[in-house]
């Protein structure tokens, strides 16, 4: 039996006439995890897509060899009747159904007569959920109850009733926390014990570096090598040279020649209760103050609270029995409605910008200009088309949105350039405050760069930057001043010179200890 399990020869693809996939490689070993690295829009997922079936034969041209047998897939049951299982980024979950359903869905266990076998699919579920750490998991509860973390579990263990052999996972940590990351890493290497070959898409070279046994590199539609553990060198460092094509010596862009200046954005006494529970507090007398072109972060642990003062600040978007002060300038505000926040200058991109950052079906310039055409791109309520493609063209090139034209569907852009439309949309309603909720989650090592220099541009533009950030490397790397935040209160303001990952935790862990006396 040979070694190798899949062969991808020659592959190319085009979309429009325009080559995604130009003569790529992958040979991936049975029973190895083989890793995808590659810049956003660097082909990666396309080159999944060509295997499992979702760009059918005939729309590529190249050869795949899975199990030393040419294949044809024209649909993803063809190559799941293989064995080969993908799961994408965007979970293929039914919300409302319940685990058990979820771990079947498309796979239903049926009697003879084609009617399906509940008892077989509870008890069949429970073992497939065992497999990847879910045993304590109600099989009948709905999907919904779980966090991603877990669903992305699900999927796995869906992945496994189908009897994968061939398991790709495309992005599977991109939302999870550090913890859910780990044992979803873990749940890889016992598979892996278990004969199941895997292939994983990510931007989290660490992760990649500590799991994978081959890393195949793609940088703009073509394999450029492939690293092999214990023969090649492994490090962050090396990898990003191979996919950026030089060695990324600094990963945070220095800001220099930036003043900071007068007091632009403060909060004072801010107390927000759970949106569904009233007698539950998820804020808890939080103060910060934001300077002219100062960047200050919001560290903490996942669930700390970051995300749901941003959202509370911003239109009162969270919670509900809000109180505490917003100072714009010095004047107190209000900023109950989006659209008030965004009258008094205050913007806000949210760390989930496929829900709430963009229209996905909608143009890019339609995507840019929908949050400032109202006071910046109309006279008398009519839009002013000509102005508004000119304002997108101009934000287009100014912060490099790689795309054929504007009017390309914005969901059709790699995840680092529709951040990058997310990041134009709230900049053209010319704010003073800018609240980045994970500006780079989900996005390479080059697309972050180009997007902490806009980081830069906008401060050296005397405008006030929060940046939430689960990274703490991130938050050092990008923050003059750091607040960390702890079960919804402020547990520590660090200077930039304070600034490390230890402080951090031990701002975290002194609170703690606090609230133990």
């Amino acid at each position: 039996m040979s070694d190798v399990i899949l062969e991808m020869n020659h592959i190319t693809k085009k979309f429009s006439g325009v080559k995604a996939l130009d003569d790529v490689n992958l040979k991936v070993k049975r029973g190895e995890i083989h890793a995808l690295c590659g810049e956003n829009g660097a082909g990666k997922s396309t080159l999944m897509n060509v295997l499992s079936g979702v760009y059918p034969y005939g729309t590529y041209e190249g050869d795949i060899i899975y199990k030393g047998e040419k294949c044809q897939f024209h649909k993803i049951k063809d190559s799941e009747h293989k064995g080969i299982v993908i799961i994408h980024q965007e979970l293929a979950l039914s919300p409302y159904l319940s685990i058990a359903e979820n771990v079947f869905m498309s796979n239903e266990q049926t009697t003879v007569k084609g009617v399906i076998d509940w008892k077989k699919t509870r008890l069949d579920a429970r073992k497939m959920l065992e497999k990847v750490g879910l045993e304590d998991e109600d099989v009948d509860a709905p999907i919904n109850s779980l966090g991603v973390g877990k669903q992305q579990l699900v999927e796995i263990a869906k992945a496994l009733a189908k009897q994968v052999d061939l398991l790709i996972l495309d992005e599977p940590t991109a939302a999870l926390n550090d913890e859910e990351s780990a044992q979803l890493l873990e749940i890889m290497l016992n598979l892996k014990k278990q004969g199941v070959t895997c292939i994983i898409i990510s931007h989290k070279l660490n992760e990649i570096s500590y799991v994978a046994d081959a890393i195949t590199i793609i940088r703009d539609g073509h394999t450029i090598e492939t690293l092999v553990k214990g023969k090649d060198e492994f490090s962050e460092d090396r990898i990003i040279k191979g996919m950026v094509g030089r060695e990324l010596t600094n990963r945070y862009p220095e800001r220099t020649d930036c003043k900071i200046g007068d007091v632009i954005f403060e909060v004072k006494d801010w107390n927000v209760y759970n949106p569904e529970d009233a007698s539950r507090q998820m804020l808890k007398n939080i103060n910060l103050k934001v300077r002219a072109g100062e960047v200050v972060g919001l560290a903490g642990l996942m669930g700390a609270g970051r995300t749901e003062f941003a959202m509370s600040v911003f239109g009162h978007s969270y919670g509900q029995k809000i109180s505490g002060k917003v100072l714009m300038h010095g004047k107190e505000v209000s900023t109950k409605t989006v659209r008030e926040a965004i009258k008094h200058k205050i913007a806000y991109t949210s760390e989930d910008r496929k829900t709430y950052g963009l229209v996905l079906i909608d143009d890019i310039k339609h995507n840019m200009t929908m949050a400032a055409l109202r006071d910046h791109y109309s006279k008398h309520g009519v839009v002013d088309k000509n102005e508004e493609i000119v304002a997108a063209e101009e934000y287009r090139k100014r912060i490099n949105v790689k795309t054929n034209s504007i009017n390309q569907p914005v969901g059709s852009l790699s995840g680092g350039n529709q951040q990058k439309v997310v990041l134009a949309k709230w900049m053209m309603t010319l704010p003073d405050v800018l609240i980045l909720d994970e500006p780079t989650r989900g996005i390479d090592v080059g697309a972050k760069y180009e997007i902490y220099c806009v980081i830069n541009e906008l401060a050296k533009a005397g405008k006030a930057v929060i940046v939430i950030s689960s990274e703490m490397p991130e938050v050092i790397g990008t923050c003059d001043r750091v607040y960390v935040l702890n079960e919804g209160k402020i547990a520590g303001e660090l200077s930039k010179a304070e600034l490390s990952q230890e402080r951090i935790m031990q701002c975290i862990m002194q609170d703690n200890n606090r609230k133990g006396e």
